[in-house]
């Protein structure tokens, strides 16, 4: 494997760093800007949101412009984010820097992905995919709990500056060890758009808003539930973040593994056992012990669905993959986004920082159904296109005969 693709991979652990890190750090920025915990969860909510916009935006001007310059521009506008983050004066300021760095999200792991499969040869292309995604991945470790405890230890600003500080780390990476690569041709945006008129990529989608969305209804709040709930020290709050990524770890590749076999079953049973697993979290909150073996799971079944999802979309899109596929990025965050709004409206609502689990649980089961919705479609599409084929072939023959 190429140097290259450690370069890509430590820009995938910052970016993965700096998105789920905010979590555990959500009392602290509420206490110094003088918010209330469901207002400091706007920077879920607008981080989610920004890659959401950012994803198609960025991965359409991607294509004007070579993939290594695109890659170190992303990487440039990601260390901006964090370091407005890191000197934000008020609330608002580090709100916009949290949508700044989220501009270079998705784009950053739909180029990084076709560049890391340009570097190798054609038998190992998944290996250097999985390579550059083993840097987020690791970030829910090792760089979200670090981040964690040193924000309440030292302060959340330094965490801000050192996830800035590893943006610039990427960014000196790729711009010695990436290659020169050639801007794609014969892209086609009209082209890439067709894709969306297909209703399984849609309904891809939507099962990747809900089910994703499932999960950080949860555990955006996880710092505030299990603290007042639990009677978890604040200082906890960083090894339950490593138990959550050590589930998502496992579950991703569970998932993955199992995606190639038999994708649908896959969805079915990671997106129902999530359900149930959320539901049970509002009585499991009240006990330790309990509450760290769920949040695991959590994180196990939550990204048990990434794989088997993303796979769907891109065979869903296969004559278009690359704008759906950052998109389909794009529709994780987007279910960031309305479940962690959510998940602050039940709170402020007066329903108790364990309501977000409801919410999070109606989310994985709406996205379940919409998976039986998926599959009895395909099966009745499939059986049309059949008719059709053989109809076509019919006529075809008929054509010659005559």
């Amino acid at each position: 494997m190429p140097l290259a693709l450690l370069a890509l991979a430590i820009g995938a652990f910052g970016i993965g760093t700096t998105e789920f890190v905010i979590m555990g750090l959500l009392p602290e920025v509420a206490s110094d800007f003088g918010v209330s915990i469901p207002t400091a969860g706007l920077l879920v909510t607008g981080y989610a949101l920004g890659v959401v916009i950012g994803a198609p935006i960025m991965t359409v001007l991607g294509t004007k412009v070579p993939r290594k310059r695109m890659l170190m521009l992303l990487m440039g506008l990601f260390v901006a984010g964090n370091l407005l983050s890191a000197v934000a004066p008020v609330f608002a300021v580090m709100l916009i820097g949290r949508v700044i760095a989220s501009l270079a999200h998705g784009a950053f792991f739909g180029i990084g992905s076709v560049v890391a499969a340009e570097l190798v040869a054609p038998d190992k292309k998944a290996g250097a995919i999985a390579m550059m995604f083993t840097g987020l991945t690791i970030a829910n470790v090792v760089g979200v709990p670090l981040g964690t405890l040193i924000g309440q230890s030292v302060g959340w600003r330094v965490t801000f500056g050192i996830v800035a500080a590893l943006g610039v780390v990427g960014l000196a990476g790729i711009a010695k060890l990436v290659p020169e690569l050639p801007r794609p041709q014969g892209v086609r945006l009209r082209h890439e758009l067709a894709a969306f008129k297909n209703a399984q990529v849609l309904l891809a989608m939507a099962m990747t808003v809900l089910g994703f969305g499932g999960v950080f209804a949860a555990i955006t709040y996880i710092a505030p539930m299990m603290t007042h709930i639990a009677g978890f020290s604040d200082g906890s709050v960083t090894w339950l973040l490593v138990l959550f990524g050590l589930g998502m770890v496992g579950g991703n590749l569970i998932g993955g593994k199992f995606a190639d076999r038999a994708l649908m079953p896959m969805l079915y049973i990671s997106l129902g056992a999530l359900a149930v697993v959320l539901a049970l979290f509002t009585l499991t909150a009240h006990n330790k012990i309990a509450a760290a073996v769920t949040i695991a799971l959590i994180g196990a079944l939550g990204f048990a669905t990434v794989p088997p999802l993303q796979k769907r979309v891109l065979d869903q899109a296969h004559g278009a993959p690359t704008l759906a596929s950052a998109v389909n990025i794009g529709a994780f965050n987007l279910g960031n986004a309305l479940s962690a709004w959510l998940g602050g409206v039940v709170i402020a609502a007066g329903f108790g920082y364990a309501s977000p689990n409801w919410v999070g649980a109606v989310l994985a089961a709406a996205a379940l159904l919409l998976a039986f919705l998926s599959a009895a479609l395909e099966r009745r599409d499939g059986t049309h296109g059949t008719v059709v084929a053989s109809r076509t072939s019919a006529e075809r023959r008929t054509a010659v005969h005559h």
